[in-house]
Parts: structure tokens; sequence; C-alpha cells
């Protein structure tokens, strides 16, 4: 089966992770994934692109200039008849609906992930709508969460069409010893309390720094470190700046090597105001960390709270630094937690499922076109 992966992207998060782990089986799976990432005329990023390339898996870019560039559409289309798909896979408000213009007249199947959506703004709203009325147009929709499904099937969608895909991760490569080395700090003494993520208002990077500074008060020994990029970068920085605790809360920016970053945390905290399933609690949890969440979208069906980490209300400061500091008090807890992470992760959560459901999904979706 050849499978064409269609994104816009602006960074490696989570629809980007759960693209390369497919990528990687099907392709060990003697199957061929090819991705199509768009080289926009603003906010270029092509991460992925050179992810993939280096990883041996086909790629290419789709200059876009705009909002509907029927150029872009035209190459999607010859895109997929020149690498012969069988199916195409959409990801994200730009690529559902370049598809579906590139692809809704003819018989070629495709189909789209819904990772989540981010109604923050009027604009991020409507972009949501006009997504919503496209994807009732797809052959087959997967959603990642629970939450997400919901809100598939009440805005019209065939809930028949619609089918729940929880993300997987490849949990070996958060294993030190597949990196060739142990991560030690020997001039390190404090303890450190991680957020991974992209800086933006739904995944409460503020939140997580409002946090820090009231832990700060009670516990000297800690440093806090936020690892991504996103439009909130500059107003958190600021943040930091006018706390006078640069040297406390650090914004990592951009990280290209996660397996160490994960293991250099000693606590990981996900301060979400809204969610689907994050790649970034799998990652953290795959990693033996004790991770602190709030209790939003699917995360309290990866996190069993006081057994594989901890759950804390949404947009609470306070409750989320007395955990941290609950956590930071207790050693043994914060062993058992990791421990039971990882385990629950590679049972339940493991990018073997994820590919086999997508492989079902695809099989459906070229079944009901021919």
């Amino acid at each position: 089966m050849k499978i064409l992966h269609v994104i816009s992207s602006s960074g490696m998060y989570g629809a980007e992770s759960v693209i390369l782990n497919l990528s990687r089986w099907f392709n060990a799976e003697r199957h061929r994934s090819i991705v199509a990432v768009f080289l926009n005329q603003s906010n270029s990023n092509l991460e992925l692109y050179w992810n993939c390339r280096q990883q041996a898996i086909e790629s290419h870019q789709i200059p876009s200039k705009g909002r509907i560039d029927w150029t872009a559409i035209r190459r999607i289309r010859e895109l997929a008849l020149s690498t012969a798909a069988d199916v195409v896979h959409a990801h994200g408000y730009k690529a559902d609906v370049f598809v579906h213009l590139a692809l809704g007249r003819t018989k070629l199947p495709y189909v789209a992930t819904c990772h989540n959506w981010l109604d923050n703004d009027s604009k991020s709203r409507v972009y949501g709508y006009v997504d919503r009325r496209i994807l009732s147009e797809y052959s087959r929709v997967a959603a990642v969460s629970g939450e997400v499904e919901r809100r598939l099937c009440h805005s019209g969608i065939d809930p028949d069409r619609v089918e729940l895909i929880r993300n997987g991760i490849d949990v070996r490569s958060f294993l030190l010893e597949s990196h060739g080395f142990k991560c030690e700090h020997p001039q390190q003494t404090n303890l450190i309390v991680g957020f991974v993520g992209r800086l933006s208002l739904e995944k409460g990077p503020d939140i997580f720094v409002r946090a820090a500074m009231e832990v700060l008060r009670h516990h000297e020994g800690v440093e806090f470190h936020l690892a991504g990029d996103g439009p909130e970068f500059t107003t958190i920085q600021d943040l930091v700046d006018d706390l006078g605790v640069g040297e406390k809360i650090r914004l990592l920016g951009h990280v290209r090597d996660m397996a160490p970053l994960y293991h250099s945390f000693d606590i990981m905290v996900a301060s979400s105001r809204r969610e689907g399933l994050p790649i970034a609690v799998l990652e953290g949890m795959a990693s033996s960390l004790p991770v602190i969440a709030s209790s939003v979208g699917d995360v309290p069906k990866i996190i069993n709270h006081g057994r594989t980490g901890l759950l804390v209300p949404p947009d609470d400061p306070l409750v989320l630094a007395q955990t941290i500091l609950r956590l930071l008090e207790d050693p043994p807890m914060r062993s058992r937690l990791g421990a039971a992470a990882r385990q629950f992760v590679s049972e339940v959560f493991s990018v073997d499922r994820m590919a086999r459901e997508y492989l079902q999904l695809y099989e459906k979706a070229i079944l009901e076109s021919a």
C-alpha cells in the first residue's frame, strides 16, 4: 500500500511525530509512505521534511502562496498520481481543505486525522467551522481523542465515518541506551521540572511559569525548563524577565534531540488548557518520568491519578504548584509513578497498535472507493 501524507507544519509537534512514526512503521512493513509538506510563503517550517529525508522517507515540498493556491492544489493531485498513492492522508486544517479541493472529483480515497481544534479566537473558530464542513466530505476521519471524536460527530459528520485512533509512540526510542550514552549532569545539583510543547495559549506555558513562581517561594533547589517554540514565546520570556527569575526558569526554545532532554528532567508538567491526546505526555511517560498534567481532553485516559501520574484541574497554578512540591519532596513516589507510566505506555500506546489501526482505516477507505 502507498500512503501520501500532506501537512502544513509549524514545527515538530504532535501531528508531525505521528506522521514520522507511521511512516517508519509502514516502510518497515514493506508498504510505502510518502510525506508532502507545504512550503508556505509566510511562517514556513520544513523541519518535518528534512527529518523525513534524513530517515530515508520520501518527502516533497508543496510551494504555497496565500490561503487558496490552485498551483499548490494541482501539485497535490500531481503528487498523488505520480507516486501512485492508494490513499491520501491529510493532517490539519490547510491540508484538509487543499486535499479535498485536489481530489474531490477523483476516485482516489482520502482520509484525515483531526489532531485537535484550537478555538482561541474568531479566526481559528472560523477555520474550525470550515474544516468540519470539509471533513464531512472525507472517506474516513480519525480522531485522536474521545473529545475530538464527539466534536466531529456533533458537527454533522457521519459517525460511521469517524474512527477513534489514539496516538502511539515508539517507546524504544526513549531509552537512553538506544542513543548510546547515559544522561549525566555531574554539576547539576537542582532538581529540574520540565515543560515540553508549543508555546501557545492552549498549552498553558503561562500557567507553568506562575506555578513555578509559587514553588520557588517554598523550594530553592529546583529549576524549571520550558522546551518549545510558538506564538507565546516572547510573552513568556517577558513574564520570566519581569519576575526576575531567569536563572531559575529557562526557556530552551526548540530542542531537536528530545530523548536526552526528557531524561534530564526529574518531573514533567503538562499544563494545557485544552488537549486532544498529547504526544509529549506519552513521550515523558515512556521516559519513565512522573508526569503532572491538566485533566483535559483524553489526558485522564492515559494518566491514572496516583498510579501512572498525577492530574490537576486546568488553569489553576496554585494547585499545580502544590502538586509539584508534593513530588519534589517524595522521591519514592517519583520513581514509582515513572516506572508505572512507562509500563502503561509500552502496553497501550505503542506505535504498532496505532499503525495497525490506521492500516485498517486505509483499507476501509480504499474498499469503499472501489
